[in-house]
């Protein structure tokens, strides 16, 4: 019992710092800023520059979405847990990716669905309706 308390005090801290490190970085915002230039080679580099700054925030951001949810899941008691068919996430997946929701069946289930534009809704909202 002390080991599990160890372990999810230790994944806390993991993703608390993660969590901290997002929230500086997404404060950062330089390189959105819409540049004009009387040279159309300019105009071009601009807008790749800040086609990428917004690709890295929104990816920041959706990562620190996880994150956020982790740490409520570590809150509420079901950290560890796959939210798809409830069993247990490895430890292994967890040391790698702290804030996964899923066990690795379930998110390459996912993952799949995704790419065939076959998206289905979250198990949670089937199985409450």
């Amino acid at each position: 019992m002390k080991t599990a308390l160890r372990e999810r005090d230790a994944f806390q801290e993991i993703l608390e710092r993660k969590e901290a490190d997002l929230v500086h970085i997404l404060r950062r915002r330089d390189g959105i800023a819409i540049e004009k230039s009387a040279d159309q080679m300019d105009e071009i580099q601009y807008a790749t520059e800040r086609d990428l700054a917004i690709r890295n925030v929104d990816r920041d951001s959706n990562l620190l979405r996880d994150v956020k949810d982790a740490l409520r899941r570590i809150h509420e008691g079901s950290f560890g847990s796959c939210m798809e068919c409830e069993s247990a996430i490895s430890p292994k997946r967890l040391a790698a990716v702290p804030w996964a929701a899923c066990c690795i069946q379930c998110q390459e289930a996912a993952e799949r669905d995704r790419e065939n534009g076959t998206e289905s809704l979250p198990a949670a909202l089937v199985n409450a309706a």
